[in-house]
């Protein structure tokens, strides 16, 4: 082998041994771990955020409320797969105040034909509105990836 050759070997070889050696740090020293369908995710902080979100409102109580005349709230909990309510139902012409957040990881909230398209950080309350003109119904969608399973997160929004 050429002094060249062995030399961009050994820099990758480095390069290699530091990558993985920042990737066991993560996962060890600071508990970064992918969600699974068999255990807790952030084992401590999930699980003090959805006490504490267990008796905080408006997410005490998640679902639907009407506020005034034709204006409604809807409180929206995602956490591994699933999001709380999974289903939706307003009027059309609703004036709808989506407050939301997660107890987990980062998950999306894409409702389908619409403009809402927000992430959902752990912790965190995301607020937007949106006014449904159109009746049907709207699938709604977890756009960031949060785990093995994913493409089963889903709920809807029903306008009649």
């Amino acid at each position: 082998m050429e002094r060249y050759e062995k030399a961009f070997l050994a820099a990758c070889a480095v390069i290699l041994v530091i990558f993985l050696g920042a990737l066991a740090y993560g996962s060890v020293a600071m508990g970064v771990h992918l969600p699974s369908s068999g255990g807790l995710i952030y084992c401590g902080v999930g699980q003090k955020l959805r006490k504490v979100l267990s008796k905080t409102p408006p997410f005490d109580h998640p679902g639907v409320q009407e506020i005034a005349p034709g204006e409604y709230r809807a409180v929206v909990i995602a956490k591994t797969w699933t999001f709380t309510p999974n289903e939706i139902d307003l009027p059309v012409g609703a004036e709808v105040s989506f407050v939301a957040t997660s107890v987990d990881v980062i998950h999306g909230f894409f409702i389908v034909g619409t403009r809402v398209n927000v992430m959902l950080v752990p912790g965190e309350i995301s607020q937007f509105d949106y006014r449904f003109t159109k009746p049907g119904e709207y699938l709604l969608i977890c756009q960031e990836y949060c785990g093995e399973l994913h493409q089963t997160m889903s709920g809807k929004v029903v306008v009649k």
